[in-house]
Formats: structure tokens, C-alpha cells, sequence
């Protein structure tokens, strides 16, 4: 069975591959070449391709290629969604393969979302394979079951909009020869608020760039039509309602009443407002993304998942 790895944290190490092909020098004495596992230094500085009609070398985790038309604002980007890393031999030759997502969007109002097999060869890294996924698709969850890379979606069905995606399938891909293949793809059902029920998701980020400060932790857990969690001081509780896929709602939320100094107070505050004015949510490479607005101001949370054997504050 093929080791499974999943990092759904931005700057998580890869871990170790295995040693690669051995040399046989003249006494006849076999040593082991070790093979390095591949970074995310190196990943976000790789060149992939499958993605345009040509190789795009990342500088940075991004590409930004010249205009389509001189003196235009539209140009082909791509980057890397650094919260997405799988690794594993997922062709047998005994060496650790890594699968990344890319996004890549040349103007429009999509962004494709695309699977890449990297590899350590002889003259660097190679790119394995490159596929694409979708148009806005939403990753749930990813891993390797035996050599392939399974991935559950949230993807537009029959009868929604581009935008608003709500079917469930999960797809599963392998990687040969001729590069990266989807092996099979089933609908799962349609996405629904038990979607979210499971894991404690814990607070990452206000909006994409927005880290909340160490020491503060910020949770909260699904239960049926209820949610409870930590504002980083007072504990709080409330009612969920959500009977439109992808749309949600929180009542009137109740908390204990322990005095906070900021930055704990200050946070908790911004949190609860913002989480009861959520409308949405959605799924970003394994992470949850809550939005919603006061008048015009778009107001987002990031969440991820608390890893297995985590305790909470």
C-alpha cells in the first residue's frame, strides 16, 4: 500500500523519499543513491507544462506571461495553491513523486484548476504530468489510495451556474507513460451543510491575507443545525440553517461572558460579526471559506481542518 501524505498547511516539509536506484561499483558492492524529496522551494520554482502551449516557469509560485494584445491588461497567470501537496511512488520506480494544483486564468471570469505529477530526474525536476481539473472547481479533500490520486470536488451539475457549483463527485487519476489519466469519476450527491460536520475547523485567516496572530485560536464545530467553537476567549453557540446547497446561515449566537484583552477580545468580536453575517461557504484545497457582506464590504474566514491528534486550546 502506497504511503499517503496530505499537507493542507502552507509550508509544511515534504517528507523524505525513499533512496533511489543503486550504482554497482567495480567490487561489485551495491550503494544506495539517495534521492531527495522535492521541496516547495523548488515546486514553486519549477516549469510545468499542459497548462498553455507552452512551458510556464513559476518565479515565486506565479507566472505572469506579456499581454495578449500590446498596451492590454489581459495576460495568461498561473500559480500554485501552496496549501495542496501530495507525495508518494506513484509509478513504481522507487522514488517520491509529488502532485501540486495550479490555478490559471488569461483574463476571463474562470479560473481553471489543474493536477501536476512532479518528479526528481537525472537532469532536475521533470514534470510528470499535467491535467485539468475544471472550471472552479472546489477540492474537499485529496489522497493517494494505493497508486492513485483521488480527489473529491464540488463541480458545477446540470443545472447550475458556472459560478455556484453544488454536484459532489470524486475523481480519481493515475499517472503513466503518457503522463496523468482520470481512471474513474462518480457523482456523490449534491453539497449540503453535512458536509461540513466532522472535523473542528479552525480559524487561519480573515480574508487571503490575514493570518490570526499566534496564541489566539478561533474554532468552531457543526452539529446538526447547531455550531459551537471558541472566539479565542468566550465559548459561543448557535442555531445553522442552510437549505440551499452552498448557502448558510447562523441565528443569534450566545457565549459565556469572560472579560478578553486584546488582541483576544478585539478578534472575537470582528469573528462572531462576521460570522453572523455568513451567506456562504465553499471549499478551498481542503480548506473552508466562509463569506458574506455588511452593505459593500465582502467579508471572508479560512478555516482548516484540526489534524488527527491535535488538542485544542
Amino acid at each position: 500500500m502506497l504511503r499517503v501524505v496530505l499537507v493542507i498547511m502552507i509550508g509544511v516539509g515534504v517528507a523524505c523519499a525513499p533512496s533511489g536506484p543503486s550504482d554497482a561499483p567495480e567490487n561489485g558492492t551495491s550503494v544506495r543513491i539517495p534521492v531527495t524529496a522535492l521541496t516547495l522551494d523548488e515546486l514553486r520554482s519549477a516549469t510545468y507544462e499542459g497548462i498553455f502551449d507552452y512551458p510556464a516557469t513559476l518565479i515565486d509560485g506565479r507566472y505572469e506571461g506579456e499581454p495578449f494584445v500590446e498596451g492590454g491588461v489581459s495576460a495568461p497567470a498561473a500559480g500554485l495553491v501552496e496549501d495542496f501537496l501530495l507525495t508518494g511512488d506513484l509509478d513504481g520506480d522507487g522514488r517520491e513523486e509529488a502532485v501540486v494544483l495550479l490555478w490559471e486564468n488569461s483574463g476571463g471570469s474562470g479560473t481553471r484548476d489543474y493536477l501536476a505529477a512532479m518528479g526528481r530526474g537525472d537532469g532536475g525536476i521533470e514534470n510528470l504530468g499535467t491535467i485539468l481539473i475544471g472550471d472552479r472547481v472546489q477540492v474537499r479533500s485529496a489522497s493517494l489510495v494505493g497508486d492513485a490520486i483521488e480527489l473529491e470536488l464540488v463541480e458545477a451539475g446540470p443545472e447550475d451556474a458556472a459560478c455556484c457549483p453544488t454536484q459532489k463527485t470524486t475523481k480519481t487519476w493515475g499517472l503513466g507513460p503518457e503522463g496523468l489519466t482520470m481512471t474513474a469519476s462518480q457523482v456523490t450527491g449534491p453539497l449540503s451543510l453535512a458536509d461540513l460536520q466532522g472535523p473542528e475547523w479552525v480559524l487561519r485567516e480573515f480574508g487571503m491575507n490575514e493570518p490570526v496572530p499566534e496564541g489566539v485560536e478561533i474554532t468552531f464545530m457543526f452539529d446538526g443545525d447547531k455550531v459551537t467553537g471558541s472566539g479565542g476567549c468566550n465559548r459561543y453557540f448557535g442555531a445553522v440553517t442552510g437549505d440551499v446547497p452552498g448557502e448558510v446561515a447562523f441565528g443569534p449566537m450566545g457565549s459565556t461572558q469572560m472579560a478578553c484583552p486584546d488582541p483576544a477580545g478585539a478578534l472575537e468580536h470582528r469573528y462572531l460579526t462576521t460570522l453572523g453575517n455568513t451567506t456562504r461557504y465553499q471549499f478551498l484545497a481542503g480548506n473552508l471559506v466562509l463569506t458574506g457582506t455588511t452593505g459593500e464590504q465582502t467579508m471572508t474566514l479560512i478555516f482548516t481542518p484540526r489534524e488527527p491528534g491535535m488538542s485544542g486550546s
